[in-house]
């Protein structure tokens, strides 16, 4: 392949356009299922701190912290956080233990648009708590759009 062709098969790619991928509330509920199959999570003992407004979604706070002695008998088995719009439903899922000391878990998220975050921990004995917030993006993350 000489370089001409390569140059004008990768333009021809790079200017396709392409359908902007995105979950969406249902993609959400789906990948909430796959982690807690037919169990119900219940409200409570979770606390999701995320900014209600931010100006700009490409580095988004969020902390999840849940109620938990974190013993060996009674500790918290993961943490798992989803959303209805980015293109992908699943955030992130962090794992812990008894030796993790404490359940809170903070990171940096990107959004792509104004959703719903849900966060879900599973707890050691089996039980599944649940908190969700809204966030209002003024400029969005994750997606790029021509106009």
């Amino acid at each position: 392949m000489d370089r001409r062709l390569f140059l004008a098969g990768t333009a021809a790619v790079i200017v396709l356009p392409l359908a902007p991928a995105g979950a969406t509330q249902e993609a959400m509920a789906e990948a909430i299922r796959k982690v807690v199959g037919t169990a119900t999570p219940t409200e409570g003992r979770v606390t999701l701190d995320v900014p209600p407004l931010v100006e700009n979604g490409n580095t988004v706070p969020l902390t999840v912290t849940v109620e938990s002695p974190m013993t060996a008998a009674d500790h918290v088995k993961a943490i798992h956080v989803f959303n209805e719009k980015n293109p992908q439903p699943n955030v992130f899922s962090a794992r812990l233990g008894p030796r993790s000391g404490k359940a809170i878990v903070g990171t940096r998220i990107k959004l792509g648009d104004s959703q719903r975050i849900v966060a879900i921990a599973e707890t050691s004995d089996g039980k599944f708590w649940m908190a969700g917030a809204d966030v209002i993006v003024t400029l969005a993350a994750c997606l790029e759009e021509s106009t």
